[in-house]
């Protein structure tokens, strides 16, 4: 397990924006990683993603790594985001754009 932990980190460390999901931003596998990557489309940030169902070790693994319970994940500059509804109630409040922009991952009004 250790390995995939080390694995998560590099790739968390590797990209500015990572979303563990169920499935792929072209043919999500869960409702909730489909309207995460309906987000992130919506504000043109451009993010890797990994689909956990590849892989029961990845899908463990980032559950242990967070001690979150439940994908999808989302990691901008390396920092934990949250899941489903903190990434849908940040954008719908503006906060997440309001993120992205301190983080120079989007330009005021676009």
């Amino acid at each position: 397990m250790s390995q995939i932990l080390d694995d998560i980190q590099t790739d968390i460390d590797s990209h500015d924006v990572v979303l563990y999901m169920k499935g792929t931003p072209a043919k999500p596998q869960c409702g909730f990683s489909g309207v995460v990557c309906q987000i992130l489309s919506r504000l043109n940030v451009p993010f890797t993603s990994r689909d956990v169902l590849e892989s029961e070790e990845l899908r463990q693994g980032i559950k242990e790594f967070t001690q979150w319970p439940t994908v999808p994940q989302l990691y901008i500059k390396g920092e934990f985001i949250g899941g489903c509804d903190i990434v849908r109630e940040m954008y719908q409040s503006g906060e997440l754009q309001k993120f992205f922009m301190e983080k120079g991952l989007l330009s005021p009004g676009g």
